[in-house]
Protein backbone atom coordinates (compact mmCIF):
# COMPACT_ATOMS: atom_id res chain seq x y z
CA UNK A 1 0.00 0.00 0.00
CA UNK A 2 1.48 3.44 -0.80
CA UNK A 3 0.71 5.19 2.59
CA UNK A 4 1.82 8.63 1.04
CA UNK A 5 -1.29 8.80 -0.82
CA UNK A 6 -3.23 7.47 2.45
CA UNK A 7 -2.03 10.44 4.06
CA UNK A 8 -2.87 13.17 1.50
CA UNK A 9 -5.98 11.58 1.46
CA UNK A 10 -6.64 11.90 5.16
CA UNK A 11 -5.44 15.38 4.74
CA UNK A 12 -7.74 16.24 2.09
CA UNK A 13 -10.68 15.03 4.63
CA UNK A 14 -9.45 16.83 7.78
CA UNK A 15 -11.33 19.94 7.56
CA UNK A 16 -14.82 17.51 6.43
CA UNK A 17 -14.01 15.43 9.53
CA UNK A 18 -13.54 18.35 12.13
CA UNK A 19 -16.79 19.77 10.95
CA UNK A 20 -18.27 16.04 11.34
CA UNK A 21 -17.12 16.30 15.25
CA UNK A 22 -19.16 19.20 15.53
CA UNK A 23 -22.40 18.65 13.84
CA UNK A 24 -22.94 15.07 14.65
CA UNK A 25 -23.68 15.97 18.28
CA UNK A 26 -25.76 18.60 17.11
CA UNK A 27 -27.74 15.84 15.36
CA UNK A 28 -27.53 13.37 18.35
CA UNK A 29 -29.19 16.24 20.07
CA UNK A 30 -31.91 16.27 17.70
CA UNK A 31 -32.58 12.80 17.79
CA UNK A 32 -32.83 12.75 21.56
CA UNK A 33 -35.28 15.09 21.62
CA UNK A 34 -37.35 13.63 19.00
CA UNK A 35 -37.05 10.19 20.64
CA UNK A 36 -39.04 12.06 23.88
CA UNK A 37 -41.24 13.69 21.32
CA UNK A 38 -42.20 10.20 20.05
CA UNK A 39 -42.74 8.85 23.83
CA UNK A 40 -44.75 11.27 24.37
CA UNK A 41 -47.28 10.60 21.85
CA UNK A 42 -49.92 8.97 22.05
CA UNK A 43 -50.24 5.00 20.96
CA UNK A 44 -52.30 4.80 17.70
CA UNK A 45 -52.49 0.96 17.90
CA UNK A 46 -52.11 0.50 14.46
CA UNK A 47 -49.93 -2.40 13.97
CA UNK A 48 -47.18 -2.36 11.27
CA UNK A 49 -45.93 -5.98 9.25
CA UNK A 50 -43.41 -6.34 12.63
CA UNK A 51 -46.22 -6.80 15.06
CA UNK A 52 -45.55 -3.41 16.84
CA UNK A 53 -46.72 0.14 15.96
CA UNK A 54 -45.72 3.01 14.48
CA UNK A 55 -44.47 4.68 17.73
CA UNK A 56 -42.81 1.54 18.83
CA UNK A 57 -40.85 1.72 14.52
CA UNK A 58 -40.14 4.95 15.38
CA UNK A 59 -38.25 4.61 18.69
CA UNK A 60 -36.41 1.87 17.43
CA UNK A 61 -35.63 3.20 13.67
CA UNK A 62 -34.25 6.58 16.34
CA UNK A 63 -32.26 4.13 18.96
CA UNK A 64 -30.75 2.80 16.27
CA UNK A 65 -29.76 6.09 14.54
CA UNK A 66 -28.67 7.08 17.87
CA UNK A 67 -26.51 3.92 18.20
CA UNK A 68 -24.99 4.36 14.87
CA UNK A 69 -23.66 8.43 14.72
CA UNK A 70 -22.68 7.37 18.45
CA UNK A 71 -20.35 5.08 17.08
CA UNK A 72 -19.66 7.32 14.41
CA UNK A 73 -19.00 10.26 16.33
CA UNK A 74 -15.72 7.93 18.78
CA UNK A 75 -14.52 6.98 15.16
CA UNK A 76 -14.55 9.94 14.10
CA UNK A 77 -12.89 11.35 17.77
CA UNK A 78 -10.49 9.00 17.35
CA UNK A 79 -9.32 10.11 13.65
CA UNK A 80 -9.12 13.14 14.55
CA UNK A 81 -6.75 12.54 17.50
CA UNK A 82 -4.53 10.47 15.20
CA UNK A 83 -4.44 13.30 12.98
CA UNK A 84 -3.49 15.99 15.41
CA UNK A 85 -0.90 13.66 17.16
CA UNK A 86 0.55 13.58 13.53
CA UNK A 87 0.35 17.07 12.86
CA UNK A 88 1.66 18.09 16.26
CA UNK A 89 4.66 16.09 15.55
CA UNK A 90 5.66 18.54 12.38
CA UNK A 91 7.50 21.88 13.20
CA UNK A 92 5.38 25.12 12.57
CA UNK A 93 6.51 25.99 9.01
CA UNK A 94 5.77 22.07 7.48
CA UNK A 95 2.16 21.89 9.37
CA UNK A 96 1.40 25.24 6.99
CA UNK A 97 2.84 24.03 3.84
CA UNK A 98 0.34 21.05 4.04
CA UNK A 99 -2.50 23.00 5.23
CA UNK A 100 -1.85 25.11 2.08
CA UNK A 101 -1.34 22.12 -0.21
CA UNK A 102 -3.78 19.82 1.18
CA UNK A 103 -6.32 20.55 4.12
CA UNK A 104 -6.98 23.95 3.19
CA UNK A 105 -5.83 24.73 -0.52
CA UNK A 106 -6.83 27.50 -2.49
CA UNK A 107 -6.32 29.04 -6.32
CA UNK A 108 -2.04 30.90 -5.64
CA UNK A 109 -1.14 28.88 -2.38
CA UNK A 110 2.24 27.85 -4.04
CA UNK A 111 2.80 31.56 -4.95
CA UNK A 112 1.91 32.89 -1.03
CA UNK A 113 4.22 29.87 0.26
CA UNK A 114 6.85 31.52 -1.51
CA UNK A 115 6.61 34.93 -0.60
CA UNK A 116 5.58 33.93 3.32
CA UNK A 117 8.48 31.57 3.75
CA UNK A 118 11.27 33.55 1.58
CA UNK A 119 11.65 30.70 -0.47
CA UNK A 120 11.43 30.05 -4.36
CA UNK A 121 8.71 27.36 -6.12
CA UNK A 122 11.04 24.23 -6.09
CA UNK A 123 11.78 25.10 -2.64
CA UNK A 124 8.38 25.14 -1.53
CA UNK A 125 7.69 21.90 -3.43
CA UNK A 126 10.72 19.89 -1.74
CA UNK A 127 9.29 21.28 1.31
CA UNK A 128 6.17 19.81 0.84
CA UNK A 129 7.81 16.62 0.06
CA UNK A 130 9.13 16.75 3.17
CA UNK A 131 6.68 17.37 5.20
CA UNK A 132 4.47 15.16 3.41
CA UNK A 133 7.04 12.29 4.30
CA UNK A 134 7.32 13.17 8.13
CA UNK A 135 4.18 13.38 8.46
CA UNK A 136 3.54 9.79 6.61
CA UNK A 137 5.72 8.03 9.23
CA UNK A 138 4.01 9.57 12.03
CA UNK A 139 0.77 8.49 11.01
CA UNK A 140 1.87 5.29 9.64
CA UNK A 141 5.67 4.41 10.19
CA UNK A 142 6.36 3.95 6.75
CA UNK A 143 5.52 5.44 3.32
CA UNK A 144 5.30 2.62 1.30
CA UNK A 145 4.81 -1.63 2.20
Amino acid sequence: MNWKNEAMERLRRYDGMLLAAKNIPIELRRLEEAAVSIRRGGTDGCAVLSGGNRQEEQLLDNMMNRQELTWQLRQTESWLDTMERALMSLPREERLVLERFYIRPEKGSVERLCTELGAETSTVYRKRDKALRKFTIALYGCEES
